[in-house]
Parts: structure tokens; C-alpha cells; sequence
């Protein structure tokens, strides 16, 4: 095969064999290879064995490999040879060992190359014999014994080579592998058009593999912010970008960065995404896209007409700068062909938009919507959709109002609005924009542009100081680069947030621009390439025409020119002169760089000075002749600020809105539009009520407040400035201008005779602002189908919604139609009713109900309304049925209201839905059944309306009854309408209606029987506000008796006449009224006398609180009597009165006695806690009690029973507490307890009486504490048996105990004893047997309760402890009868010698011990000199007959039996007397 099929990426690159052939494939080729020669021998040309592919799979440990196309490379690395490519390729890497490591891949590097080396040659040769092989292929048909033999020896060759190949793999260097990366072919630039896509190509190679990562303006590219968008892809070694929908957001600079251990090394590209500019987008329509302004996409047939209806529409709407907004309406189209769909355009202040990073358009087939994603006042204006198609277009408008944002420091202006640039040049581009029509409090001083290169995010100032002009040249620009550009405002407070950005512009002469291909220019940042015309002969250009000043600032000059007729066939240059007035020296402005373009602007003129200019052309033949100078200009701004408008003139629209009016400025210069404010009356602060400038004499103000008085004032704008404001205007009202009401509708027959019809209808929707005034009502006569004239029924207006039509023709068809009329005039006729035919009714039952209503709708409740049927049948109507279903129900879901009928003509419908849109229909019931149903009421939603007020019923001072109800949101022309029993009450002698603004009053004149029933208010001209409440024999009777409360009204009283001890046992009457006013006047009567407020009774009254007060210092005898407070406030009175004679009067005669003796007490150190005790846990009786009013000299003295008990250490007042803490309390520690508190200031005392009763309380409580510290019953063993013990912190006789075992209380025997021991209590079991085992319980009993400790004494407790007792048993046994020197025996024994020496001893043991004697040690033999004897197993002595100095030394005896050995020892010391002396005498005499 060809080379010419291979893809470019494995044509044109060295390294494609060095990366993309894996090892594993090599070898696993190789074997193919041999296996494919040795199936020769059985199968025919072109069948793989199956050992083959099990050979393949299991030598590589790969995926399943596919065959590829067969591309033939030698054994060079650009030669031919069999390839096959394997599927999933990365997946065969991370079988085969590979991850992602930077290590491991430089394994297989190395792996590859050796085996490279390897197998080089064999692959050369499978080339060499590929003939030979397939001659063999078409001879053999089966394997021969020794076939089978040499591939078995071939496959171990082959397995053999693997393994050396990984020693060798093991053995290599791998550090000479590593290479940074290289890029072998660079992404390149690319310009494309918005909505296409475009792809970044690069080729890297290196090792280990490098990692490619791309970034837009050095920010990483992330493809989760935005699905879809970016689509990276790394293929055999090709990566590539591929951005999708390309808009011009994504014209930017791209990066490659390509990364592994050894560097990074990265290559750019960038990409410019141009946008359309006078052409539409060449596109097909589908749903979700605005189809292209063409109508090749409806049906040919030229008689189909599409009826266009918008249908939920958008508002009037208002923003925020920063939000987001969304405008849609339903669009619908009939017919409805998918395949032809409408054009939607939208449009703003008259100018088509496109969709673009702002503005977003979508068209569903049946909703159109419009998202301004990120509002700016620009955004701001009047928006238009136009639904187009070949038979005609629809369009509907509303106003976006957008706001400022908050300002970032408060009182800096708003931003400037509309900023772009005015003209662009190489060097320069004049930026212009609308200032804002907020200061900020504070007038703007000027305006800050900034420019932005595009590609980069720096923003740089372009100006040092304000500029007050709006519009400014911003000079420095780099040729061929784009710019971006915004404003900034400034005041004495600070600077304002930045402007929208503008457009990107180009730096470019114009004339470069004009030239360059393809349609207007897009934002560029690449290189721009400029074709030249070829030069024809050479020929010098004439002179420029037509030279102006388009226009002059004190910044800039810009002129304007037309090229000469002369200039031959090659591009011609301009270079432009200036004159300074007064002088006629000619200076040429760009003697460097030409001008290309016939325009140009001049900078760093002289400010105030006047100039002349002249335009020269130029080409390879010469400089022409100069044009004609211009007149002289001078350098200032031309501009001025425009004059005040005039005549501000406000006049109503609708009740959230107002149409202003004015005058425009005179001579008003450039003007770019006005800006509107308004003011509520008296409230001193102006609002703008556009933030974008607007154009015209007349502009709609929404977003007022109704019933709100407003005044309004204009200025105009243009680029030098904001004119002074218009005078203001006068202060008009918001309301909602009149209009004539809307159509009637609805239209149904009442009753039909053979000459008359009686119809019935629904009032309007829209009353125009004023009351319906009547109806006047038309019909046609309908004869073969054709409707003939309009006839009317009557001349004078009817006010009910039912009329009688006489002198119709019997069995004629007609059709009817109805105008409302208000004070505005007659409104639009009613469409045509159905076609009814006027013949007598004859049924039986009544006819429908109609005119049925709805009101006091809330979320669960509502009352529905009717007027009973114009024909009642045969017999009178006996009551009604009304039904309900929800509004999108199915027929069959009708239920109804009430079960019985109802004679009212009125019934409130309970236990609705919130947020439910219910219907309702009402059938007449008379004795013939039930008749027809009315028709359907209007669909009304179960909810509240916010701020949805009830009827309150009020009772006056003076006791009169009323209800009141107020609405807040009442319109111009609206009413109060009162009913009773939904009947409207026009003249009633019983009640009288007073209203006053938004409140009315309906008062009862003389409360009684006749008016019991439903009193309800509605409010016209409004959205159904209403209310009602219900008087019914309970609430009349209460509300009479609230009335003759009011008329003869008492001052009501919160607590009546009381008394209280004061803290220094002052008497205290009180009495408190729920109100009293400032002229409320008190007094107090004791015994029938009037109390005066003196040194005895001293009186308070607190107006504020009601409060009225009487103290007496003291409580005395004569005081004892009836106690009276008399109060009067207005008309209004009450009293109260308290007696205080015998026990009542001496009880607290003595409490205020005593009160006043504990006020003297507390006046020096006292007692705030008397003394008591408490039981600690370690069982001791802690007294204790709390002082007050102490200093450093109060003293503290503790007795029992009358004696002083001694502390050594003062007394400290830690906390105010003082404590006395006896330890082992028992029954000495019973008396009288008392401690007293004395300082010069008085002394107090505390007794507490520890006897009989309270001495046993303490006792138990000691008692109680000591159990709960019991432990737990332990097991010990002794000599004797078992011993059961616990402890206790402190014992004392009281305290009880009782040892059960088994639940059976024991008694104290000679076996078992119990007893106890200090702290410890014990039971003794002796001799213990198997019948002592069970549960052992130890009962401590306080005096009140019991407190229990078990033990288990079974099992292995049991036998342990009896094997434990048996042991020291024994050893008791042991210790009792064991041999030992009981006494007799002197510790020294000092002899003189020759004296004879006795001694005896006494020995025990059981049997008899054996005895001998030892001196030092060594066994003495008994002899004549020394006896030694042994008597009755008891007795032992030893005598010395003649003691000698040999006898000194240390002497025992030895007694021994079975049980053990005991020694006693002696010393014996003998002593010569004459020595002693002799001694004595030679010490004597060496001390003299």
C-alpha cells in the first residue's frame, strides 16, 4: 500500500515509530508473524489459526488487537512493515504495566529500545522470506510431528528473548533517556466568525511523554465551567483545542504549555472572532433560533393568512444595574405549522437588536424571550417585540427602566452611560459618551476615560485631570492593535464605578480599514496585511476640496476634506498645515507619516489661539498644490451648555404612571436628551425617572405611588453638559386618567314569551375610572343565517344588568349586544351575542339564577352572591343550590355547596383551598324540581390580598354602636357601599353611613331586634376589597351591654383596695386602676372621714400608672376600722373599700410590730440564714448559718449548753458564712446550740435545740450517711472459719445491723457470731460446713430505712475460701505446739571466777521437745564441770560447778519437736577480781 494514505501526523514526523510502537506490539507482531508461517503447513492463504490469537493475547497481555490497514515499513524506521493498530490504546498501557508515573514510562522507554535492538534483524528478515512463506502456504495442509516440534522450541527461544530483553531492560541507563519537550509543529493563529468553530493543532514531543495544558489569557482552561465549550484532545502524540460556538469572547490569547521532568516549554496563538456587522447571519432556522429576516420560509400560497395574537405579555418592568432581566410574552400563530415558523425581532428606541454577550433571544415556538444578562442604563428604554410573517406583523411594547447601582461610596456620582468612540485613527481614538443624570449630591467635576488593550485585563488612565467635555482624544495607541474603553465620573465626594465598556475599536487609518477584505471590521489583534494597488505612471495629484472643521475643542481640531480630482492611478497622501491667526507662516503638521485617509485630527494646539489649516496631496510623483485655507478657528470649546427647558407639564395616565411634557431648550446645540425628575409634594427629594437621556417633548413616568402628589422638572443634555433645571411643575395627583368602560359580556336570556326577551349580562372588567352610569343594549334580526342592522332596544340608558326587549317577533332568531356608559362616554359594544330564538317557555322549573357574584374573597373562604331567575316556572322559587368545582376541572366534578337549598340569596363558601381557582353556579329550586344552572361565574383564585382588612365593631364613650371599615388602596371615584344581608341599605332610619377618606362608618341608631343579620361593605373601583360582620342575639346582646358601660362608665380597676407591710413595718393601702387621666382625682375615707394627706397618712397618686398609694409609718389602736378609696375621672367612678376590726386588724398589728423589729435588727450584723446542720460524707455534723452587715470588729461567739466553746483561730466571714464542724457526733454532742454575732452597732443571735426529737433527726441522718459509705461485703478466712466483713467511715451504736443469710436472719451462737470491730463490721462463721453456703446480707438500719450489701458466698468464693481457713487451721495447730523456750533464761550472766553458775528455763512443746545446749555455736556434752539437765519434758538447767574465764561466751539451748524449733540464748562473762583492781589502778595512774 501506499505511503500517500498514511494521515499527515504519520507522514511528515520523525518521531511517530518512536512513540507510537509500543514494545509489547512488537513482540506480539513478531510472533503473529511466525505463527502466520506456520499455519502454512494446514490452512490456506489468508485463515489465522486460533493458536495464533491465543498466542497474541497471551504473550502481550493486551486488549484484543484489530487489524488495520497494512502500512509497509522496512527495517529501517522509515521503511515499510506490517502495522496493526491496537483498539483502546491507553487501556493496552495500563494492562501491559503503564501508569501514569514519570518513572515507569521511562521503563518502558528503555524496555523499548532494547527490545528494539533485539528483534530488529528478524523483522528485516520476515520481509526477506515473505515469498517463500506463502509457497509453503499452498502445498501443506497439515502439521507434521516435527512442525509441532519446532514451534514448541520456537516459542521457548522466544520466551527466552523476553526475559533476557528485561534484564537488559533492568540493567539500562535510564537517565539518558529523559528529553524536554519540543515543539515540532506550533499552534497557529486563526480569525473566524462568530457562532463557527475553530481548532488549535500542535505536535510535542520529549520524554517522559509531556503533559499538554492550554490557557486563554494565561487563566487554564476549564471545560466544566462550560460544557461542551472546550474540547481538548491528546492523540499519538497530536494535541489539539477545539472551541465550539465561537463568540467574541473567546478572541484572546491561547497557550500551550507542554510539561514533564525534564521542563516546561510553552507556544502561543491567538484568535480573533469577528463579528457581523451590516449583514445578517446566513443560518437556518430551527425551533429555539430567531429565523433570518426573510419570508422565503412561509407557504407560497398567497391567500393563507396567519392571525398573530400576544398574549401574556411583559410589563412596564424595572432593574438594577448588575441584575439580571428577562421580557417574554406567549406568542400564538394560526394556523400553527412547525415547518413555518414567524420571524421574532426585538427592538429598542426603534433600533433592531442582535444577540451578543448583553442581549439574549430565545423563540420556543410558543414563548419569545429576551434576557439582558447583565444590566446597564444603555439597557435602559422603551423594548418592542415584532412577530412578523407574510400576511402581516404584531408588536408589543413596554418601558425597562433600569437604576443606578449602589454607589461604592456614598455621594459619588452615577456612571457615564453610551460610551464609543466617536473616530479612530492609527494614533488616536476620540471616545465620547452621555453623562449620568445622578451627581451624587455634589456637581461633577469631570470625567476619567480608560483604555484596555484587547487580550489583556490592565486597564490605564488615559487623562491626569478631569475632563469636563464629553468627549475626549485618547492619543499613544499602538497601530493595529484593538482598544476598549470606559468612563469614570467624579465629584468633590469621589469617583464613580466604571461605565459599560465599549466596543472594541481598531488603531487604523481609515483608509486601511476600508481596504481591508471582507465585511467591516471585527476587534483584531493579529497581524493586518494591506494589499497596494500597482503604481501606474506617475502623475502629481491636484488640490483637496471641500477642506472643513467638522469639529473644534480646546483638546482637538478635526478636519475633513474630499481627495482631488486629479491624482492619477496609485493612492495619493495627504500632509495637512497650519496657520496662526496674524501670520502668514505656513507649518506642515505631519511632515513624517502622511495621512492615508481623508480626515484628519489635530492635537497640542495653542488653547484660545485661531488657526488656519490647508491640505496638500502627495504621491510618487510629488506634493500637489495646497487646497483653499479654511476660515480661522479658534481652539476652545464650541460647544455650550444647552438653555433650561420649559413648561414641565405633568397630566395623568394610569394610577402608577403620569405623562410629562415641555418645551425644548432654544438654540440647544448637539442635544443628546433630556432627563426627567420627580418629587412627592413637601418631601423635599427629587428622584430621576429615566437614567438614559430621551429624546422628544413627552415622556411616561412609571413607577409612582398612588394618590401621592408629584411635581416634576427637566434639563436637557449634551456633550458639554447638563442645562439648568425646568421651573417646577405643578403638583398633580397619581391617578388613573378616565376612560369609557370596557365591553360588557356574557350575554345570556332570562326569559323568553312569544314577543319579549328579558337578557342578562356581566358588567365590565374595566369601569374607565368612574362609575358604570347604565347599559344600553341593540339586536339584529338573524334570518337565513345573515345577520341583519343593528337596531337599538331603547333610548335611555338602563342601570340594571337585566332588560326586557318587547315587540320581537315570535319564533325570529336574534342576536344581541351591549354598551357600557360612564362619565367619559359610551364604550365598545359587547360581541355579538349567541344566536337566540324569542318563543314562550313553557317548562316547569324555574329559570337560571344570573348576575352571580363573588366578594370577601380570602384563602379559605368567600361569599358568593345572586339574583333569583326572571322566570320562576310554574311555581314560585322555594330556594336555591349553589356548586362548586375547580376552575380546570372535568363537568363531572360539580358538588354542592349546600345540601339543603338555601331561601337566602347569599352563602358563604367554606374549607377552600389556598391558591384554588374555583367556578360556581347557582340552580333555582321551586315545587317542580330544579332548575337550570346560571351561568358560570367568573374563575376567582382562594387567597388573601395583602393588606386586607375585616370590619371592626366600635362602642364610643358615649355607648354608641358602629361598624367601621377602612381600605387603603382606594382609587379615584371609589365608595363605600353598605349591605345588609348582601341588600344594599340606601335610606334606613335605623342606621346612618358616615365616610371620611379611605374610612367609613356605618352607626346603629337605635340598637335592637330589627338589626340582627349580615352588615357587609364593599369598596367599587377596586380589585374586590370587602368585608363583613355578623350581629346576631349573642353579639347584640353583648354589644348593648358594652354601650351601657360606656354611657355609664366606671374607672376599671386592676386590683382593688389592698394592703401590705412595708421592709420597717410601715402599713402600705394600695389599689391600682387599669387608667387613670391627669384630672382623675382620689380619696380616702377612713370610718366615714375624709383622710388628708399629713404627717400620719401620707398619700401618692400616679396619674401614669393608676397606681394609688396610702403609707402609715405605725399600726395603732384607733386605727382599727373600714378603710375606703373614692376615685373620679371624667364622668367615670368607682370605689373600693377594706375593713380591718378584730383578729384581722391585731394579726397585722403584730406582723407590722415584728417587721419593724427585724428592720432595727438588720440595721447591725444579723442573721440572714439562721443557724442549722447538715451531715457531711465523712459523717461528721456540720452547723452552719448566713450573716449580713458585718465588719472587721463584728465578733462571732459559739456555746452548747450555755459555755462558750474555744476556737484558736479567729473566725473568717468567707462568703458570709459561718460553720462549726463536730466530728463523731453521738449522744454527749446532744444540747443546746446557739452562736452570737456582736459589734458596737447591736447583736444577734441564733439557738439551735438538739434534743429528744431533733438530737434523734441528727442521729439518723449520721446514721443514713454512715450506711451509704458501707463497702462492699468482702469474704476473709481466718484460723477459725470464714469471716464476713464491711466498713463503714464512722459507726456509732445507733447505727443497727442485721446479717441475713438466704433472706433467714441470724442469731449470735457460739458458731456464728457477728459483731464489730472499730470501723469494720464483721460475722464470724466457725467451723463453716456446705450448709453455710448462699447469699449473705448485710442490713445497716439508720432508724428510718435500711441500706443492704450482699455478698455471694458459693461456688468458687466457697471453696476458697474453706481451703484458705483449713490452711491456716492448721498452721494455728502448728504455732501452738511447737517447741519453744518459754522464759527463765537472763539475756548476760557476769561470774566471777570460781564461783558456780545456775541456771533454769522453762520449755513447752507437743510432744515433748528434745533440748541440748551449744556455747558458740558447738553442741555441749554434760560433765562434772558442767551439768547439764531435763526434767519433765518442762525444766531445763544448767549449772558450772567452778566457773573459769574459759566458760566466758555465748551460751543457748536448743528445744526441737515435729512442729518446730526455737533457740534461747545467753552470754556468759567471767571476771577475775584482782586484775580488775590492778587495771583500774594503772588507768589512774596515767591520767595524773
Amino acid at each position: 500500500m501506499s505511503s500517500v494514505s498514511l494521515p499527515f501526523y504519520q507522514k511528515h514526523h520523525r518521531h511517530y515509530d518512536r512513540g507510537y510502537r509500543s514494545t509489547q506490539l512488537q513482540s506480539a507482531l513478531q510472533e503473529y508473524r511466525q505463527e502466520e508461517r506456520r499455519s502454512t503447513a494446514t490452512h490456506s492463504h489468508g485463515i489465522r489459526s486460533k493458536f495464533s490469537d491465543e498466542m497474541l493475547q497471551t504473550s502481550s497481555g493486551s486488549p484484543q488487537m484489530k487489524r488495520a490497514k497494512q502500512y509497509y515499513y522496512g527495517g529501517k524506521e522509515n521503511e515499510a512493515v506490517d502495522y496493526i493498530v491496537p483498539v483502546f490504546r491507553e487501556c493496552h498501557e495500563h494492562v501491559t504495566g503503564m501508569t501514569g508515573t514519570e518513572d515507569e514510562r521511562i521503563k518502558q522507554s528503555a524496555g523499548y529500545l532494547a527490545r528494539k535492538n533485539i528483534f530488529g534483524a528478524e523483522s528485516h528478515s520476515v520481509k526477506m522470506n515473505t515469498t517463500e512463506e506463502h509457497s509453503v502456504e499452498s502445498t501443506t495442509m497439515h502439521k507434521s510431528r516435527k512442525v509441532a516440534i519446532r514451534e514448541s522450541a520456537e516459542r521457548i527461544s522466544l520466551n527466552k528473548r523476553i526475559h533476557e530483553t528485561q534484564d537488559f531492560h533492568r540493567r539500562l541507563r535510564e537517565d539518558s533517556l529523559l528529553r524536554m519537550p519540543e515543539f515540532i509543529i506550533k499552534p497557529r493563529s486563526h480569525t473566524v466568525w462568530e457562532k463557527q468553530n475553530v481548532k488549535l493543532h500542535c505536535t510535542v514531543t520529549g520524554w517522559p511523554e509531556p503533559r499538554v495544558t492550554w490557557y486563554k489569557n494565561n487563566v487554564p482552561i476549564n471545560i466544566h465551567t462550560d460544557p461542551g465549550k472546550y474540547v481538548p484532545d491528546s492523540k499519538f502524540g497530536i494535541h489539539s483545542l477545539e472551541i465550539n460556538n465561537c463568540n467574541f469572547d473567546d478572541t484572546a490569547q491561547y497557550r500551550a504549555s507542554a510539561m514533564n521532568a525534564k521542563g516546561e516549554l510553552s507556544a502561543f496563538a491567538s484568535i480573533v472572532v469577528k463579528r457581523f456587522k451590516a449583514e445578517q447571519d446566513d443560518f437556518s432556522f430551527h425551533a429555539g433560533r430567531f429565523a433570518p429576516p426573510s419570508y422565503d420560509f412561509f407557504p407560497g400560497d398567497s391567500h393563507m393568512k396567519f392571525d398573530i395574537h400576544i398574549v401574556e405579555k411583559f410589563d412596564v418592568s424595572f432593574g438594577k444595574e448588575g441584575d439580571t432581566m428577562s421580557l417574554g410574552c406567549t406568542v400564538i400563530v394560526h394556523p400553527n405549522l412547525k415547518r413555518f415558523q414567524p420571524e421574532i425581532q426585538w427592538w429598542r428606541d426603534g433600533v433592531q437588536l442582535q444577540p451578543s454577550k448583553w442581549v439574549q433571544m430565545h423563540w420556543s415556538g410558543e414563548y419569545a424571550t429576551l434576557t439582558l444578562t447583565h444590566l446597564n442604563k444603555e439597557d435602559e428604554g422603551l423594548y418592542t417585540i415584532r412577530v412578523l410573517t407574510k400576511s402581516g406583523y404584531e408588536l408589543h411594547s413596554a418601558y425597562v427602566f433600569v437604576r443606578d447601582a449602589d454607589a461604592e461610596v456614598a455621594g459619588t456620582p452615577a456612571a457615564p452611560l453610551d460610551v464609543y468612540c466617536l473616530d479612530a485613527n492609527k494614533d488616536y481614538v476620540i471616545v465620547t459618551w452621555k453623562q449620568p443624570s445622578v451627581d451624587g449630591g455634589s456637581s461633577i467635576l469631570g470625567y476619567f476615560v480608560d483604555r484596555c488593550e484587547v487580550g489583556t485585563t490592565h486597564w490605564v488612565q488615559c487623562n491626569d485631570t478631569p475632563v469636563k467635555f464629553a468627549r475626549f482624544p485618547v492619543t499613544g495607541l499602538v497601530e493595529g492593535r484593538s482598544y476598549t474603553f470606559r468612563v469614570r465620573a467624579v465629584n468633590n465626594v469621589g469617583i464613580s464605578r466604571p461605565s459599560r465598556v465599549s466596543d472594541p475599536v481598531a488603531a487604523l487609518d481609515p483608509s486601511d480599514r476600508a481596504r481591508l477584505k471582507g465585511i467591516p471590521l471585527a476587534p483584531w489583534t493579529g497581524q493586518i496585511i494591506v494589499t497596494e494597488e500597482e503604481p501606474a505612471e506617475g502623475v502629481v495629484p491636484g488640490q483637496p476640496t471641500e477642506l472643513t472643521v467638522t469639529e473644534a475643542t480646546k483638546n482637538y481640531v478635526v478636519l475633513s476634506w474630499k481627495p482631488p480630482g486629479q491624482r492619477g492611478h496609485e493612492g495619493i497622501m495627504y500632509y495637512v498645515e497650519k496657520c496662526v491667526a496674524g501670520t502668514e507662516n505656513w507649518q506642515r503638521v505631519n511632515p513624517e507619516i502622511p495621512v492615508k485617509s481623508p480626515r484628519f485630527a489635530l492635537f497640542d494646539l495653542a488653547e484660545g489661539k485661531s488657526y488656519r489649516f490647508r491640505v496638500r496631496s502627495a504621491n510618487s510623483a510629488g506634493i500637489g498644490e495646497p487646497s483653499e485655507a479654511t476660515e480661522f478657528t479658534e481652539v476652545t470649546d464650541k460647544l455650550d451648555v444647552p438653555k433650561a427647558p420649559n413648561h414641565a407639564m405633568p397630566s395623568r395616565n394610569t394610577d402608577t404612571s403620569m405623562v410629562v411634557t415641555w418645551e425644548e431648550s432654544k438654540d440647544a446645540k448637539e442635544l443628546v436628551g433630556y432627563y426627567i425628575e420627580a418629587s412627592i409634594s413637601g418631601s423635599g427629594k427629587w428622584e430621576p425617572c429615566n437614567n438614559k437621556p430621551v429624546k422628544g417633548k413627552r415622556f411616561i413616568c412609571h413607577g409612582l405611588l398612588t394618590g401621592q402628589l408629584y411635581k416634576f422638572r427637566v434639563r436637557a443634555v449634551n456633550a458639554a453638559g447638563l442645562s439648568e433645571f425646568s421651573h417646577e411643575s405643578e403638583a398633580l395627583e397619581v391617578k388613573a386618567a378616565l376612560a369609557s368602560p370596557a365591553p360588557p359580556y356574557g350575554i345570556t336570556v332570562l326569559e323568553s314569551v312569544h314577543d319579549s326577551m328579558v337578557l342578562g349580562w356581566k358588567q365590565p372588567n374595566f369601569h374607565g375610572g368612574s362609575d358604570i352610569t347604565g347599559y344600553f343594549v341593540d339586536y339584529l334580526e338573524v334570518i337565513d343565517g345573515i345577520p341583519g342592522k343593528w337596531k337599538e332596544a331603547h333610548v335611555k340608558a338602563i342601570t340594571e344588568r337585566a332588560y326586557r326587549i318587547h315587540d320581537l317577533k315570535e319564533n325570529m332568531t336574534y342576536q344581541f349586544q351591549v354598551r357600557a356608559a360612564n362619565m367619559a362616554g359610551v364604550g365598545l359594544p359587547s360581541l355579538p351575542s349567541d344566536k337566540f330564538k324569542c318563543e314562550e317557555w313553557t317548562i316547569a322549573v324555574p329559570g337560571p339564577p344570573h348576575d352571580v357574584l363573588y366578594t370577601e374573597v380570602r384563602k379559605n373562604s368567600l361569599v358568593l352572591t345572586w339574583k333569583p331567575p326572571v322566570y320562576s316556572g310554574r311555581s314560585e322559587v322555594t330556594g336555591f343550590y349553589a356548586d362548586i368545582r375547580e376552575a380546570d376541572a372535568d363537568e363531572e366534578q360539580w358538588r354542592s355547596v349546600n345540601e339543603k337549598e338555601t331561601s337566602k340569596k347569599y352563602i358563604k363558601v367554606q374549607n377552600l383551598k389556598e391558591g384554588v381557582s374555583y367556578v360556581f353556579r347557582v340552580r333555582a329550586v321551586n315545587r317542580a324540581g330544579v332548575g337550570k344552572p346560571s351561568d358560570l361565574s367568573e374563575p376567582v383564585t382562594a387567597e388573601t390580598t395583602p393588606g386586607t382588612k375585616e370590619i371592626t365593631v366600635n362602642v364610643d364613650d358615649d355607648g354608641i354602636i358602629s361598624l367601621i371599615f377602612e381600605c387603603a388602596n382606594m382609587a379615584e371615584g371609589s365608595k363605600f357601599i353598605w349591605s345588609k344581608n348582601y341588600e344594599e341599605l340606601i335610606d334606613s332610619s335605623r342606621v346612618t353611613m358616615e365616610t371620611k377618606g379611605g374610612k367609613t362608618r356605618l352607626i346603629f341608631n337605635d340598637p335592637g331586634k330589627e338589626d340582627l343579620g349580615v352588615f357587609s361593605c364593599v369598596v367599587t373601583e377596586t380589585d374586590g376589597v370587602s368585608s363583613s360582620y355578623v350581629i346576631d342575639e349573642a353579639e347584640l346582646l353583648r354589644l348593648l351591654e358594652l354601650s351601657h358601660e360606656h354611657k355609664f362608665p366606671v374607672v376599671p380597676l386592676k386590683s382593688e383596695l389592698a394592703v401590705e407591710l412595708l421592709e420597717k413595718g410601715q402599713v402600705r393601702f394600695w389599689l391600682e386602676a387599669e387608667h387613670l387621666s391627669p384630672k382623675g382625682q382620689c380619696k380616702f375615707i377612713f370610718n366615714d372621714k375624709e383622710i388628708k394627706n399629713d404627717e400620719k397618712y401620707k398619700i401618692k397618686v400616679d396619674h401614669k400608672t393608676g397606681l394609688v398609694e396610702m403609707t402609715m409609718d405605725t399600726l395603732e389602736d384607733i386605727d382599727e376600722g373600714t378603710f375606703t378609696v373614692q376615685l373620679q375621672d371624667g364622668k367615670a367612678s368607682n370605689q373600693s373599700s377594706l375593713v380591718l376590726i378584730g383578729d384581722v386588724f391585731k394579726n397585722l398589728q403584730k406582723e407590722a410590730e415584728f417587721q419593724r423589729g427585724e428592720w432595727i435588727r438588720k440595721q447591725g450584723p444579723h442573721f440572714v440564714e439562721y443557724l442549722e446542720w447538715e451531715v457531711t460524707d465523712d459523717c461528721s455534723v456540720l452547723f452552719k448559718c448566713k450573716v449580713a452587715n458585718i465588719k472587721k470588729e463584728t465578733c462571732i461567739i459559739w456555746y452548747k449548753d450555755d459555755r462558750e466553746i474555744m476556737f484558736d483561730e479567729k473566725h473568717d466571714f468567707k462568703d458570709g458564712v459561718c460553720t462549726l464542724l463536730v466530728q463523731q457526733f453521738s449522744k454527749k454532742d446532744a444540747g443546746v446550740y446557739e452562736i452570737v454575732l456582736k459589734d458596737d452597732r447591736g447583736r444577734d443571735s441564733s439557738v439551735l435545740r438538739l434534743l429528744e426529737k431533733a438530737f434523734s433527726d441528727v442521729i439518723s441522718e449520721v446514721c443514713r450517711v454512715a450506711a451509704q459509705t458501707a463497702t462492699d461485703v468482702k469474704v476473709q478466712s481466718t484460723e477459725h472459719g470464714i469471716r464476713l466483713y464491711s466498713f463503714v467511715t464512722y459507726y456509732l451504736d445507733d447505727l443497727k445491723t442485721i446479717w441475713y443469710h438466704s433472706d433467714t436472719k441470724l442469731a449470735s451462737t457460739e458458731r456464728v457470731k457477728s459483731g464489730v470491730t472499730g470501723e469494720q463490721i464483721w460475722l464470724q462463721i466457725n467451723e463453716p460446713t456446705e450448709k453455710d453456703k448462699g447469699k449473705y446480707t448485710l442490713e445497716l438500719f439508720d432508724g428510718k430505712a435500711g441500706h443492704k450489701k450482699s455478698v455471694e458466698l458459693t461456688g468458687t468464693v466457697f471453696d476458697e475460701a474453706f481451703v484458705e481457713f483449713q490452711r491456716l487451721k492448721q498452721a494455728a495447730i502448728a504455732e501452738r505446739n511447737r517447741a519453744r523456750v518459754i522464759g527463765g533464761l537472763p539475756d548476760v550472766v557476769t561470774i566471777q571466777e570460781g564461783k558456780s553458775l545456775n541456771l533454769t528455763c522453762n520449755v513447752w512443746g507437743d510432744p515433748v521437745p528434745a533440748a541440748s545446749w551449744l556455747k558458740n555455736d558447738r553442741e555441749l556434752m554434760g560433765d562434772a564441770h558442767m551439768i547439764l539437765k531435763f526434767e519433765s519434758g518442762k525444766f531445763a538447767s544448767f549449772t558450772i560447778t567452778d566457773v573459769r574465764t574459759s566458760d566466758s561466751g555465748k551460751y543457748s539451748i536448743l528445744v526441737k519437736n515435729k512442729y518446730g524449733t526455737e533457740t534461747g540464748d545467753f552470754t556468759v562473762s567471767v571476771f577475775i577480781p584482782e586484775e580488775e583492781e590492778q587495771a583500774v589502778q594503772e588507768k589512774a595512774a596515767k591520767k595524773k
